[in-house]
């Protein structure tokens, strides 16, 4: 028996399991409420504060750095305590670092502020998977992930949408105010709803339904010494994070550079209803293209989730370097691409996390996760940092040159587990 047939036939079991599923999916669309709009204000915040944009990407960078560090850290945090606290606590302390972000009229403080609330930020994604690991089977993992992972796009579209208008009607800093207030009330439906396990409910546990061996309890307590070691000796974790730590560079040249890419190389302004459907169409576009990333894995390559992984990284390689070679302004044709960019982006990252999960045990996932999410937020340092100092030194073609290069990158760090077994 399987854990979908299961619940098919235990009400019970069902209804926590949904209620634990939908619960993480608002959980984590809410986190981006508080994540993506910081890009939004960046503009706002250059231009009333006087701060260039190496300052900027500095601030990203160091952000980025500490989101990385964080995300192992609650990884570790995540296998060893509830990731009901980890998360609905996080959720409420990045809500508190947003006002604080609001009031700051400084480089320094906006660095700290900005860097604390990337590190609650990195309570978000390990106690995710962690319950998607403890309440689905292996057959429905990666389908599940993926449709988990809409919640990225649901909450980046409604950061990217509704911050200009905030923008327009009351100025930057309530961008950070609002949805600041409205996440730290949120976190405690999330506390509310959430249950870590089945067997803290009375069910048993998904490897017991599905009939895999269990080790005995004193093996399954590991310690963080133990833990640390089974993922820091495993080298196809280090080939996934490697890759990961690629990919991000893509995913925030886009999320933390991209309104402003558009509205400086694109001539498409924040302000203008056209960018709130372009960010909402690049964002649709990921939801479908994470959706078919996860039926390819499962139905298609029978829960192999590598060769998926290699298309989708070499079709970026190449439609960044496309977006490279077209300098138009033309609406149109730059809302097509952003489509397809949309479509590639985040459904490597949601192959990552179940192959993450796939090389490593249940006792680990969430600390394995958490490295794969380290690396992938050096990648975002990289970005920041990076991008703006090329941006300032050579435009806005050697940042798209250095997102295709990146691309091709994490296509070989993939090729390299292609012959491995879960």
């Amino acid at each position: 028996m399987n854990t979908q047939q299961y619940a098919k036939q235990n009400k019970s079991f069902r209804y926590w399991r949904n209620r634990t599923f939908y619960s993480i999916m608002i959980g984590y669309a809410a986190f981006y409420l508080v994540r993506q709009n910081f890009s939004v204000a960046v503009p706002s915040i250059c231009n009333e504060l006087n701060i260039n944009k190496i300052e900027i990407g500095l601030v990203m960078s160091i952000g980025g750095l500490v989101y990385g560090l964080g995300k192992f850290l609650f990884g570790l945090i995540g296998d060893k305590y509830s990731a009901r606290y980890v998360m609905a606590i996080g959720l409420a302390l990045s809500g508190i670092m947003n006002l604080l972000l609001g009031i700051s009229s400084i480089l320094p403080l906006i660095v700290i502020y900005y860097s604390l609330n990337q590190c609650f930020q990195s309570m978000g994604n390990p106690p995710c998977m962690k319950l998607l690991a403890n309440w689905f089977g292996k057959t429905e993992f990666a389908t599940r992930s993926a449709i988990w992972n809409i919640s990225v796009h649901v909450g980046n579209s409604l950061a990217l949408s509704m911050s200009p208008i905030i923008l327009n009607h009351y100025g930057w800093r309530y961008i950070f105010y609002i949805p600041g207030i409205f996440c730290i009330l949120l976190s405690i439906f999330i506390f509310n709803r959430l249950r870590d396990t089945p067997a803290s409910l009375g069910f048993p546990s998904v490897a017991e339904i599905e009939g895999e061996i269990q080790e005995k309890k004193e093996k399954i307590k590991l310690s963080f010494k133990e833990l640390t070691k089974s993922v820091f000796l495993n080298k196809y974790i280090w080939y996934i994070s490697l890759a990961n730590l690629f990919i991000y560079i893509n995913r925030m040249t886009f999320l933390n550079w991209g309104p402003t890419l558009l509205q400086e190389s694109r001539g498409i302004s924040i302000l203008d209803n056209k960018f709130k459907l372009i960010m909402v169409l690049f964002d649709f576009s990921g939801m479908i293209g994470s959706l078919i990333a996860g039926y390819l894995s499962d139905k298609v390559f029978n829960g192999k989730r590598i060769p998926v992984a290699i298309i989708y990284t070499t079709l970026t390689a190449i439609i960044m370097y496309i977006f490279k070679i077209i300098s138009s302004t033309s609406l149109v044709l730059n809302s097509i691409i952003i489509i397809f960019i949309g479509f590639l982006l985040t459904a490597p990252i949601v192959l990552i996390n179940t192959a993450a999960a796939d090389f490593s045990s249940k006792e680990t996932v969430a600390s394995a996760t958490g490295l794969t999410g380290t690396f992938g937020y050096i990648g975002t340092a990289i970005a920041g940092l990076g991008n703006g100092y090329l941006v300032e030194h050579y435009g806005w073609n050697s940042v798209l040159m250095f997102a295709s290069i990146s691309a091709i990158f994490s296509t070989i760090l993939f090729a390299l587990l292609l012959k491995k077994k879960k």
